[in-house]
């Protein structure tokens, strides 16, 4: 087989396009991961409303008199109020670059070696005298043909595929999303 044919028998189809699905499959797969990140950490599966933590603190509070001035600062508890999601950092994996190198390196060695001899050897003898004549012949003949043949082809093939994955920025949606719940932090005095 030449080198020309041997690789226009190479799928470089299936050889280049199937990392580049893949890459596309996992970009549509993270994409799915970050949604369902947000619909199980951030939102009750029952009620659909956001999950909020709250966490206890002391503040110190100014405490004035009957007219308004300073008197001294107080200690008091405050709850405050978080939706969880504003607290997190959201999985947008983007894939920022794909590098496809294929390598194919084909050695064709072809020998192929003929040789032929032949040979006659003929003796002839001829006796004369009185008596009847005697003749003697003696032929030999040979013939050697040698022909071999000898084919070697090697074949390497590799194929490397770089992804580089970065945190991409986050959606428009998402981040307005994310403003309406910072609105929804709340800090209120806890109850004596």
């Amino acid at each position: 087989m030449a080198i020309g044919e041997e690789l226009s028998s190479i799928d470089f189809q299936s050889m280049i396009g199937g990392p580049l699905d893949a890459v596309v499959r996992a970009q549509a797969q993270s994409a799915q991961t970050s949604v369902d990140f947000i619909k199980a950490v951030g939102f009750d599966e029952d009620s659909n409303e956001p999950t909020m933590v709250t966490f206890s603190y002391m503040k110190a509070v100014e405490t004035k008199d009957a007219n308004g001035n300073i008197t001294g600062v107080e200690p008091k508890k405050f709850d405050l109020t978080v939706p969880i999601l504003t607290m997190l950092p959201i999985p947008f994996i983007r894939v920022e670059e794909t590098t496809i190198n294929f390598n194919a390196k084909i050695n064709s060695v072809q020998e192929s070696t003929t040789s032929s001899s032949k040979s006659l050897n003929a003796t002839l003898s001829a006796k004369g005298g009185w008596g009847p004549v005697s003749v003697k012949l003696s032929a030999s003949y040979s013939s050697k043909s040698a022909k071999s043949s000898s084919s070697k082809i090697e074949r390497t093939y590799s194929l490397s595929v770089n992804v580089r994955a970065v945190q991409d920025e986050l959606p428009a949606g998402t981040e307005k999303l994310l403003g309406i719940l910072e609105n929804s932090i709340s800090e209120v005095e806890s109850a004596a």
